[in-house]
């Protein structure tokens, strides 16, 4: 169980205030204070500052942070595999949603018929809040799409994944090939802020000197189904990783767009906690994923291989 202390530590990094804090925890705001000086006289230094009205922590405090993140997870492991009772063990990650709709459910079927004796329990979000359960202990790891600081977290990449342009069969740029210019005339259709497929974007506009406030119009859609049945209609045009689109494509509901000097190419990535005690457990998961994923793509009857 970790440290009651450590959990006070944890809720007043969370909510940045004594007040907010002793009544998330149902104790008394003396009693916070008690606790953050237990810790600061253990550990020999201060963890907390204010700047103005601000509560902020100290070097040693955001060090402290980090580790206290990974007991958390890590005892929530313990506690979830001590309170299964068929012995196989609970797993608990998350995949962002073109990960999750589009790549997962043929590794999971595989698992599920090769008798894979965990309970699973998969969360599909964008990465940012997919980053942040990780982080809280809610999570034991993500594949997850999009810019992450990867000095933060044990990684491996899943899979290189191509990211295109989409429009209907209908739509002008259909017909023809379309320069980088032409696109900001037209009505945007876009995951919301904090998703992978929306980062990714902003990155690519970045390096053409562009932003998403180029386009004559923005729609912020946190569905990729809507968003593809909105393009389809002619509503607009996006930007998506391939393999969400390529049955669309292929079924000539959606075009990829011809852009001339356009090449995106980003990444799919596994991440869990740096340091954790299960760390091992978690990779071994990942390749089995990884190589059922792979066996996959040689396989006509199954989903194609990104990249």
């Amino acid at each position: 169980m970790l440290d009651f202390r450590i959990e006070t530590f944890l809720t007043l990094c969370e909510e940045k205030s004594y007040t907010k804090t002793a009544g998330k925890l149902c104790i008394t705001q003396p009693a916070v204070s008690q606790h953050i000086r237990y810790l600061e006289q253990y550990y020999g230094c201060k963890l907390f500052y204010y700047k103005g009205k601000n509560l902020i922590l100290t070097k040693q405090g955001e060090q402290l942070l980090k580790y206290a993140l990974i007991s958390k997870a890590d005892w929530n492991k313990v506690t979830d595999t001590l309170k299964t009772e068929t012995g196989g063990g609970h797993i608990s990650f998350g995949a962002t949603l073109t990960i999750g709709e589009y790549v997962m459910p043929e590794i999971l079927s595989k698992l599920i018929e090769q008798s894979y004796n965990n309970t699973i329990s998969m969360l599909v979000d964008n990465t940012e809040t997919l980053l942040q359960k990780l982080q809280q202990g809610l999570i034991e790891f993500a594949f997850v799409e999009g810019q992450l600081d990867k000095k933060e977290y044990t990684t491996r990449l899943f899979s290189p994944a191509r990211f295109i342009p989409v429009c209907s069969l209908n739509h002008e740029f259909a017909r023809r090939c379309v320069s980088f210019d032409e696109i900001f005339s037209q009505r945007l259709i876009v995951r919301e802020v904090g998703s992978g497929t929306r980062g990714v974007l902003e990155q690519v506009l970045l390096e053409h000197n562009q932003n998403i406030q180029s386009f004559s119009q923005i729609v912020e859609i946190g569905n990729l189904n809507v968003i593809k049945n909105l393009v389809g209609k002619g509503l607009g045009i996006t930007f998506l990783y391939e393999n969400a689109v390529e049955n669309e494509i292929a079924r000539g509901l959606l075009n990829r767009i011809r852009l001339s000097d356009f090449e995106a190419e980003r990444e799919f990535n596994f991440v869990c906690m740096k340091g954790s005690q299960f760390t091992e457990k978690n990779l071994e998961f990942f390749e089995r994923c990884q190589n059922i994923y792979h066996s996959n793509a040689s396989d006509p009857s199954s989903f194609p291989v990104l990249g």
